[in-house]
């Protein structure tokens, strides 16, 4: 299935307190993983200056985790497109998709933290334009059409035959409409409530847009870990906007005792939030690898195909 395809069932992948090398080896296992299991793609994002559950190069991350994964796609997701000229962030895609054709899709937003923007150099007060001029820009060349001398590249060149998938991080119907006319998805906060979801997709659909609405979820499969649940909140809330927050869903985990129960949650989640497309999360702050696997064990034993088959239907 193409990346963020409509339907599709995606995992997001974050790492564990760990060395920097054990990091990127679990991330990799991981993603092999899921792969195996039958998840049609993984998901990773961007913070900087080792914001917990975060690396700060998803594009190069993107390129360690295809090179482990025998099938399946990876979309960097979100990227913070203010940080660099929108020319060098298409550069680095154009050219991983040409190493991986039809596995490399991409989520933007315009970022929440300080420090980011910091380590970047860009003033923090200029990071919302930034990214309304530059999306537009981006959308063109990842799809090969670029007015100014990228449009030279080769592998911009190239996705004109083959464009890249995009999805945008949407938290205002203006920002859905803005996606929509570009042609791109959108991609929902983690904590977003359902209600909220399907207000903004009514704003996607009436700019034009049949699909690409993602949502993010937490699954766990048994009993909840509810003091890392807890402990997670407390980090969100940290450094959330109070915008942000206002829209988010005292219950954001999906939990099941079986992994059939968990799956049929979720897809009442998918239907309340009016979305076609799921990515799903297991990590919580304080878990450890061996949870993880056991999770993703758990997910092998039906769920995945579980939640596919909802979504066609």
């Amino acid at each position: 299935m193409a990346p963020l395809a409509p339907g599709s069932v995606s995992l997001r992948l974050y790492p564990h307190d760990l060395p920097a090398t054990d990091q990127v080896e679990l991330l990799r296992h991981q993603a092999r993983r899921a792969s195996e299991i039958g998840y049609d793609g993984v998901m990773v994002s961007e913070h900087h200056a080792d914001f917990p559950g975060y690396l700060p190069n998803p594009v190069q991350l993107a390129g360690l985790l295809l090179d482990a994964m025998p099938t399946g796609w990876v979309a960097p997701c979100p990227m913070l497109l203010p940080l660099k000229p929108y020319a060098l962030i298409a550069e680095d895609l154009a050219w991983l998709a040409a190493a991986y054709p039809g596995r490399v899709g991409v989520g933007f937003a315009a970022g929440a933290l300080p420090v980011d923007f910091e380590l970047a150099e860009v003033p923090f007060d200029e990071i919302v334009d930034r990214f309304k001029t530059a999306l537009p820009k981006i959308a063109d060349a990842l799809r090969g059409h670029d007015p100014g001398p990228l449009g030279t590249d080769r592998a911009i060149r190239r996705l004109a035959g083959d464009p890249m998938p995009i999805v945008v991080a949407a938290q205002s119907a203006p920002a859905c409409r803005r996606a929509a006319r570009l042609g791109c998805g959108v991609l929902y906060d983690s904590l977003q409530s359902s209600e909220v979801s399907a207000r903004l997709g009514a704003a996607h659909r009436e700019a034009g847009a049949e699909t690409g609405r993602v949502l993010i979820r937490r699954v766990w499969i048994g009993p909840p870990p509810e003091a890392e649940m807890a402990a997670q909140m407390d980090h969100y809330r940290s450094y959330a906007n109070e915008a942000a927050a206002k829209n988010w869903t005292d219950d954001s985990l999906v939990h099941g005792d079986t992994p059939i129960a968990a799956a049929e949650a979720l897809l009442d989640v998918l239907a309340e939030s009016d979305c076609d497309t799921v990515n799903v999360r297991v990590h919580v702050k304080g878990l450890t690898p061996v949870q993880v696997d056991d999770q993703l064990t758990r997910h092998a034993d039906g769920f995945v195909d579980a939640v596919r088959a909802g979504l066609g239907g």
